[in-house]
């Protein structure tokens, strides 16, 4: 599609939620890209999701994915983000689970977020996990190997305290533009150490 004489391409962007902690991440994650143009946004929220969601933010599924472009239950193995014939440009999940992570380490496809996951890797697209758990044994280290072998970034949402934020929702942000950047989408939320 053609704007003012440039060539923009508009990018797909698959973003999960599972039922760990740190639904926040994934909310503002789908707020923010509904925000940027040219940027579809791919959701599935899983039903654990949805009782994190309640828990934490005291919002409902229907809330968070009123953000995506295109939303699909977690059990719709029909969907286009289950095949590899669909083009996205990277696929995100916030928070990710130990449970679905293991399910994507072992290419065990219990559902939309695992088989999406087990897509972005057999085509060589970025794949973002920002796993939520803590303290670590050695199955989840593994298993975090095993995904980041395999292509996938292991990126665990550590607040960087250092930019001196005032609020959570400061300190989410920052680590959702990373994200975004990382995926080669640049937004004013990112920021760079020693860069004002």
């Amino acid at each position: 599609m053609l704007f003012r004489g440039e060539n923009i391409q508009k990018k797909n962007l698959v973003v999960c939620m599972t039922g760990a902690t740190g639904s926040i991440y994934g909310y503002r994650l789908l707020l923010a890209c509904s925000k940027i143009q040219h940027l579809e946004t791919h959701a599935v929220v899983t039903r654990s999701a949805e009782e994190t969601l309640r828990i934490e933010l005291g919002i409902t599924a229907k809330e968070v994915l009123k953000n995506a472009t295109f939303n699909y239950r977690e059990d719709d193995f029909k969907a286009p983000i289950a095949s590899g014939s669909f083009n996205t440009d990277g696929m995100v999940v916030a928070p990710c689970s130990m449970k679905t992570l293991s399910s994507i380490a072992t290419g065990f496809e219990q559902n939309l977020v695992a088989r999406a996951a087990m897509v972005a890797l057999k085509e060589r697209r970025p794949l973002i996990l920002l796993t939520r758990e803590s303290p670590l044994n050695a199955i989840h280290l593994h298993n975090m190997l095993t995904v980041n072998q395999a292509g996938g970034t292991i990126m665990p949402p550590l607040p960087p305290f250092y930019f001196g934020m005032k609020s959570i929702e400061e300190l989410v942000d920052i680590t959702v533009g990373r994200v975004l950047n990382m995926l080669g989408i640049e937004t004013k939320m990112h920021k760079q150490w020693g860069v004002d």
